[in-house]
């Protein structure tokens, strides 16, 4: 079905902030609903001028907060995803509309996907926006635009239609616009300028997003003594690839003997925070921080009409949440009696630095940073039921799945000695004892086969090793190593378990010490003697000689 619209020229109405191509709305201009200090906010990628109060208000004839000063001066970042780059581009999206389009111009920003056919001309589908989304800066080569797995898609449809002197447009329009992911059509809009689809997948993973529109027009021309009817009909669309953030998080319970707990949570997407209790005063936040930009894509418009083209401010400005990795790095909060990472699992990263605005003035990491997937923490008040893993996108929240029916391991305490068993005047063999401390069972460490873990008539084999100087040991089937040292010196043995997540009883660390001189032993006393009489023999020679030999010159002296 052909949708008809009155023949006018195109024209868009935008309300508020009147723009220059590349620069925020200037202040009071803004009727977006957000206050002057949200809307201070959202310009990261602009030039911070940084101007004098008396400069400003010489401009703008207006004083202004002291968010606005700091906003004109540097770039204002966030602990989480905020929602005012949503509000924003919704409101201005809203007032984005196209009326009578589609005779005479065809409005498009300078990104549009262009299409020309017989009777249309300029043809374009082009999305405004997707939101809740995160840009992720990732690395200097990638960056990813996560969005949520639930959201609002907005676009704007558009083009003219061809006419010679001697033509009429009989109708044109658009007949319908669809939303597709990967070829598959998700939800289908009547004829509009102004598309909004709301999603909702059932899946995470890459996609490509397809806007994709039909249009539609029929021509008269009179061809002396008869009539011509010329139907013409384009189809066009733009590609959008997108990452569906669907977070999905495993978590895995430990009781330590004092009573404490711990939890190690693993995500194969970036993550935001956990929150590990009721009150929500136990947190842990990750590597990554947040600011506010606008698409400069949507910087300018472009007119065309069948003569010419005119480019023009936008002032439909859509803005997008991005994310950086800080140099705060991942913290627990509170600091001091907050939980305790014991330990970061994920790959190294260079700096994304590179690849961000050199107009965006923030704390990213210089160095490599550690885009972690997953933490192993210890708090003495950790409510397995109010465990959350929140996301990088602002409203997404990770589906939490407990391997194994969430059964809580158990961590014991571990026992280690070391004592001399061996000894001579230089060298001592000192055997290292591991056992737990409940049952007393040996703890095996050696892998006598370099299999991975295995039972074998009761004993397993398990991660970890034992340090005593600057040698790595592994326990038996006894749970005994040995070492032979040769300096003398104090020897402390120290027990590195590993991880609890995969062992059932898991131990916690143990040291021991033992101290050797070769002193300490009968056999050194009696290698020191023989030593201090065979190293004294030439000096109790010498000095005899020295004797007899003065002795005789005294008698010369005397005659």
């Amino acid at each position: 079905m052909i949708a008809v619209a009155a023949l006018a020229v195109t024209t868009l109405v935008f309300s508020g902030a009147t723009a220059s191509a590349g620069t925020p709305p200037q202040p009071g201009s803004d009727n977006s609903g957000l206050d002057v200090n949200e809307t201070a906010t959202l310009w990261s990628q602009d030039p911070d001028e940084c101007l004098s109060n008396a400069e400003y208000e010489n401009r703008f004839g207006e004083s202004r907060t002291a968010m606005q000063e700091l906003g004109n001066c540097t770039d204002i970042t966030f602990k989480e995803p905020p929602d005012t780059a949503e509000r924003w581009t919704k409101h201005y999206y809203e007032s984005l509309e196209g009326e009578g389009s589609g005779t005479a111009t065809s409005v498009y920003p300078t990104h549009a996907e262009l299409t020309d056919s017989v009777l249309i001309a300029d043809a374009h589908a082009t999305t405004f926006a997707v939101q809740p989304s995160t840009r992720t800066h990732l690395d200097p080569n990638e960056t990813v635009h996560y969005i949520a797995p639930a959201g609002t898609l907005r676009g704007f449809v558009d083009y003219r239609v061809r006419l010679d002197s001697d033509s009429s447009i009989r109708a044109h329009g658009i007949d319908e616009v669809r939303l597709l992911r990967d070829g598959d059509v998700v939800e289908t809009a009547g004829g509009t300028h102004t598309p909004t689809f709301d999603y909702s997948f059932d899946r995470g993973g890459s996609a490509t997003l397809t806007l994709e529109a039909d249009i539609s027009a029929r021509v008269e021309r009179d061809r002396g003594n008869e009539t011509e009817i010329i139907t013409d009909q384009v189809t066009v669309s733009q590609d959008l690839d997108v990452e569906v953030y669907d977070l999905q998080a495993s978590v895995y319970h430990a009781s330590y003997p004092n009573g404490d707990s711990g939890i190690a949570i693993y995500q194969a997407q970036p993550w935001h925070g956990y929150t590990l209790s009721a009150d929500g005063d136990a947190k842990v936040r990750g590597v990554w921080r947040y600011y506010t930009a606008r698409d400069t894509n949507w910087d300018d418009l472009t007119y065309a009409t069948r003569d010419q083209t005119e480019t023009v401010a936008s002032d439909a400005l859509p803005v997008y949440v991005h994310a950086y990795p800080s140099e705060l790095g991942p913290r627990a909060e509170p600091i001091r009696d907050g939980p305790e990472i014991l330990e970061v699992w994920g790959t190294e990263s260079p700096s994304p630095k590179p690849a961000i605005d050199e107009t965006v003035d923030i704390e990213v990491v210089s160095e490599p940073y550690t885009r972690s997937y997953g933490l192993a923490l210890r708090h003495d008040d950790i409510d397995s039921d109010a465990v959350a893993v929140d996301g990088i996108v602002r409203g997404v929240s990770a589906d939490l799945v407990e391997p194994n029916g969430g059964a809580e391991r158990e961590i014991r305490e571990s026992n280690l000695s070391v004592e001399i068993v061996d000894s001579n005047a230089t060298a001592v063999t000192l055997q290292i004892e591991l056992r737990d401390a409940e049952t007393d069972a040996p703890i095996m460490l050696e892998n006598p086969f370099g299999l991975p873990r295995f039972s074998l008539i009761g004993h397993e084999f398990r991660e970890g090793y034992i340090t005593i100087g600057d040698q790595r040991v592994r326990t038996n089937r006894q749970g005994v190593a040995t070492v032979t040292v040769n300096q003398p010196g104090i020897y402390t043995a120290e027990y590195h378990p590993g991880s609890w997540r995969s062992h059932s009883p898991a131990y916690l660390g143990d040291t021991a010490t033992e101290t050797w001189h070769p002193l300490a032993t009968p056999t050194g006393w009696f290698t020191l003697v023989v030593d201090v009489i065979r190293y004294a023999i030439p000096f109790a020679v010498a000095l005899y000689a020295a004797k007899r030999i003065g002795s005789f010159l005294k008698m010369k002296d005397s005659q």
